[in-house]
Parts: structure tokens; C-alpha cells; sequence
């Protein structure tokens, strides 16, 4: 049991990397602070983006890893 367990948060881990890295900076500098206007207007759609989506799956596997990693310490 706990090698399986060991196993499924040594991939959970793996991808948690992956996914963090796929997401794009959230810095926008000076352009941000110019196009704010158009960041309201664009922002309807910003829940059907694959940065939002990326970040719901961090969030996700986040805490799927939390909670493997509390069922080891109780094992």
C-alpha cells in the first residue's frame, strides 16, 4: 500500500512540475499598465484559456499531492 501510494505522488509530483512550467509569466510590466482596457474586455473569455485551464489543474493536482503526502506521513 504504501509503495503504491509513494508511487502515485512520485507522478502526481511530475506533473505538478510539468504544469507549473507550461503556464506563462503573469508579470506584464509596462504594456500591462497600457492595455488595461482591453484586459477587461478580453477578460469574459479568460476562464475557456489554457492558462486558466493550466491553472485549475495546479490547483487540482496541488492538492491531490497534499493529501498523498499526509496519507504517507500516516502510514
Amino acid at each position: 500500500m504504501q509503495l503504491f501510494v509513494t508511487i502515485f505522488q512520485l507522478l502526481c509530483g511530475l506533473c505538478l512540475i510539468l504544469v507549473v512550467l507550461f503556464q506563462s509569466g503573469k508579470s506584464a510590466g509596462l504594456s500591462g499598465s497600457i492595455g488595461g482596457v482591453a484586459d477587461s474586455f478580453l477578460s469574459k473569455n479568460k476562464a475557456k484559456t489554457a492558462d486558466a485551464k493550466l491553472a485549475r489543474a495546479t490547483k487540482w493536482i496541488g492538492g491531490v499531492f497534499i493529501v498523498l503526502t499526509l496519507a504517507l506521513n500516516v502510514i
